[in-house]
């Protein structure tokens, strides 16, 4: 299926309802900021930022007037400072933005800032967004969800991001990929089966190898590889299944062809049940949170009628479960797929305990 039919031409922006909103502040999200997404909007001018081999990296570096720049910068590292630390203002003399980039690319055109400790050199990164609410349920689901613990703030129309470091998917599978011994490419095709049934599980879409980043860790005397997803945009919009498997890029072919070439169809299975597992236990262990997140986006604008018709059929073929055909919004999708996976890990381990009784 080709990538025009798979996804839709573009997605638009939703709102963060007051719902959504007070939640947000309930869990400290919501935290006021000195500068906003438009403020960045003021450079003069930019220059193309190339990769290493001098290929266009679809963003380019942006510059402010002099008497613009003071100003953002200072703004920039409080906001560095409200995300990493106390908020407070004794680290600011310490911090230096080398640079602050622009990217022509995708839906959220974010702004990507580089903030440097001026006493030792370490940077790191941070971004600035639009606000769309696709993205925050997505980067919440995420933190609850996932492995990983994600660190963002919201304030009116601007997204704070951190940045997730790791190696981008695309340049992975083209510079690292050929080069890895047999057992870690077993290991990668492990991690890849179950980084596409997580993201199915809460429907996170458009998991192309350049939205998400593979993590080497070293353990011991092997390294161990993670796939972490980076962009939530497609989060609970799309109609098509189809689209919150990553299997179905054809930008992720390799991997694919990696999983049906180092695993056995039973290993599949079995790493797609430990992945089930996983994430049921963790919607039973935040389960409060959980269930106000999906009581919020149940009454939410977050898709087209279209595609939530489509999507519950879909889903419905795949589980036979009748309650996902009288759903009506996107979110009771998302609450219907969650539980669905709730319910059956309970099942089983009730199974597995009357059976150990009895």
């Amino acid at each position: 299926m080709s990538e025009e039919k798979l996804m839709s031409k573009k997605k638009p922006a939703y709102p963060v309802n007051p719902k959504l909103d007070a939640y947000l502040d309930k869990y400290s999200r919501k935290i006021e900021i000195p500068i906003f997404y438009e403020d960045l909007l003021r450079f003069s001018g930019s220059v193309v930022v190339e990769d290493a081999e001098g290929n266009d990296t679809l963003w380019v570096r942006v510059f402010y007037a002099e008497f613009d720049r003071e100003e953002i910068d200072l703004s920039l590292k409080k906001v560095y400072s409200i995300l990493h630390s106390d908020g407070g203002d004794r680290i600011l003399e310490y911090l230096n933005i080398d640079a602050v980039d622009y990217c022509t690319f995708g839906n959220s055109k974010p702004f990507r800032i580089k903030v440097r400790n001026i006493l030792n050199d370490n940077y790191t990164y941070f971004y600035v967004k639009k606000t769309d609410a696709s993205r925050v349920y997505g980067l919440e689901l995420e933190h609850i969800l996932s492995p990983y613990n994600l660190n963002f703030l919201v304030y009116k129309d601007t997204l704070i991001e951190e940045h997730i470091a790791g190696i981008p998917g695309d340049v992975f599978i083209k510079d690292f990929l050929p080069d890895l011994s047999n057992r870690e490419k077993a290991q990668l095709a492990k991690e890849f089966v179950k980084f596409n049934e997580r993201c199915m599980i809460r429907l996170l879409g458009d998991m192309r190898s350049y939205n998400y980043v593979i993590v080497p860790v070293h353990d011991f005397d092997h390294v161990v590889y993670k796939i972490r997803a980076i962009d939530f945009d497609q989060q609970c919009f799309e109609g098509k299944l189809k689209v919150y498997r990553p299997q179905f890029f054809k930008e992720n072919f390799q991997m694919v062809e990696l999983v049906r070439n180092r695993l056995q169809k039973n290993s599949v299975d079995q790493y797609k049940i430990e992945e089930r597992s996983i994430v049921a236990k963790r919607i039973l262990s935040s389960e409060g949170r959980i269930m106000q997140l999906e009581d919020i986006a149940k009454l939410d604008n977050i898709s087209l009628p279209e595609n939530i018709e489509r999507l519950k059929g879909e889903i419905y073929d795949l589980t036979l479960d009748m309650d996902f055909k009288k759903s009506t919004t996107m979110g009771e999708v998302l609450a219907l797929a969650l539980d669905f996976v709730k319910r059956n890990y309970q099942d089983v381990s009730m199974k597995q305990i009357i059976e150990k009784k009895f």
